[in-house]
């Protein structure tokens, strides 16, 4: 058995020579730590820089924009929330279980928090029960949240429901943590967004979007997980997938759903991106990592 940090690790030395595999660290750097309220000194100001860091009485007193800055905040924990219902064991746009995907996004993120010494916890689960891993350091413990991912999602998984496991995580964790949520394209409802509301107000929330695949590309056939009979996981025939009038119904049905998703996340603040195969992990990592330091 393989080690999965290892398919991390090679994701990343494929993907990116050094000079951008550091900024990819700076990205999560200057998300993933936090700030003091201790005052460390004045810089000029460069573009990009937060208005609300502008000291005013010093400008006004040197002429030229100067801001604050502040001792960061360090060690701090990473929190990865995701599903491992039956939903994530079926095909990604890219034609790999999302499992996988999932696996390889909170593995990037878990390997760059483990690079800024922060340590990584874990929620994840189904709708029959949520499992929590409490955050540490260290690659033997990464290694473990990810088989956990990995393990638990199958065919035989209970259905989905990923608003169990953000209502937990609102419930137990008080201390403010830096969170990323894998899902699917699930459709959003009143109740999450409530949940999601309430993690927004005490936490910093990343959310990354395995895409499901495309059932309209005429194909023999494809899985489809959570409608399963006699044991047997159902099938979509190839040329259902090839009709017109059930490709349309598909494609508008789907980007209603995204569009839903897509308004409750703007609506809260939450930066996403989305990642159809193994191959777009990386740069959507480093895009919600861009998108939400943005808007902070």
């Amino acid at each position: 058995m393989g080690s999965l940090l290892h398919r991390v690790k090679s994701k990343l030395s494929i993907f990116a020579h050094r000079r951008a595999c550091g900024m990819l660290e700076g990205q999560y750097g200057s998300v993933g730590s936090g700030r003091s309220l201790d005052f460390d000194d004045l810089r000029a100001y460069v573009p990009g820089d937060e208005v609300r860091d502008i000291d005013w009485k010093a400008t006004a007193r040197h002429g030229s924009p100067l801001v604050r800055r502040y001792l960061p905040v360090r060690r701090q924990t990473l929190l990865l929330v995701t599903d491992t219902g039956r939903d994530m064991a079926a095909e990604s746009r890219g034609g790999e279980p999302k499992k996988d995907v999932a696996v390889l996004a909170l593995g990037v993120m878990g390997y760059l928090a483990h690079r800024h010494g922060d340590a990584v916890g874990m929620v994840c689960g189904d709708s029959a029960g949520t499992r929590a891993l409490p955050g540490k350091t260290g690659e033997a413990h990464l290694e473990r949240l990810l088989r956990e991912i990995c393990d638990g999602a199958s065919l035989d998984s209970a259905p989905s429901r990923l608003h169990a496991q953000l209502d937990y995580v609102a419930r137990t964790f008080s201390r403010r943590m830096l969170l990323l949520v894998v899902a699917d394209e699930f459709s959003p409802d009143a109740e999450t967004e409530l949940v999601l509301r309430r993690l927004r107000a005490q936490h910093e929330v990343l959310w990354l979007t395995v895409r499901d695949a495309d059932l309209t590309v005429p194909t023999d056939s494809y899985d489809v997980a959570g409608v399963r009979a006699g044991g047997v996981p159902a099938l979509l025939p190839g040329v259902l997938a090839g009709s017109a009038a059930i490709a349309a119904g598909y494609a508008r049905a789907r980007d209603e759903r995204d569009a839903a998703r897509q308004s409750m996340l703007r609506r809260l603040g939450i930066a996403e991106a989305d990642a159809g195969s193994s191959d777009d992990v990386i740069p959507a990592v480093f895009a919600l990592l861009a998108r939400h330091r943005r808007g902070r």
